[in-house]
């Protein structure tokens, strides 16, 4: 009787630290709502006309944003949006190019005049739209 008590009290420890072993070492991503993603995402391929430098600026502007809150709805760390894509380094299929887009996006916020050709803008909104994909989020 009581070996049958401390194998079961061994089994549930065992248990217990196997449950906590995966809990700890492969944490769940959180569910991001592809429909919402790819809905957002048409809205700014829709909006935009090649040619009109403010319509590409947005669109890019939007883009970064789009990115920027599936980063914070996946669960990346971070106070800033460079930050929480330090984070999910990894995930990116072509790191540099998201940085790229990135870039491109913080000279349209701070500098003046910015002129992007419409091949520019496709390949940004191209990188931001493989960065969605690389989270998950489309």
């Amino acid at each position: 009787m009581e070996s049958t008590i401390l194998i079961l009290a061994v089994a549930a420890v065992i248990v217990a630290l196997l449950v906590f072993a995966v809990i700890y070492f492969f944490p769940q991503t959180p569910m991001i709502d592809k429909q919402k993603y790819q809905s957002r995402w048409l809205e700014i391929e829709n909006k935009i006309t090649y040619g009109n430098q403010d319509s590409i600026h947005i669109a890019i502007l939007n883009a970064d944003k789009l990115l920027d809150q599936a980063l914070k709805d996946t669960g990346s760390k971070g106070a800033t949006m460079g930050e929480r894509m330090k984070d999910r380094q990894a995930a990116w299929s072509n790191a540099n190019a998201v940085w790229a887009a990135h870039k491109q996006r913080n000279q349209i916020a701070h500098e003046q005049n910015v002129q992007i050709s419409d091949d520019m803008a496709r390949r940004v909104l191209a990188s931001f739209k493989q960065a969605l994909r690389d989270l998950g989020a489309m």
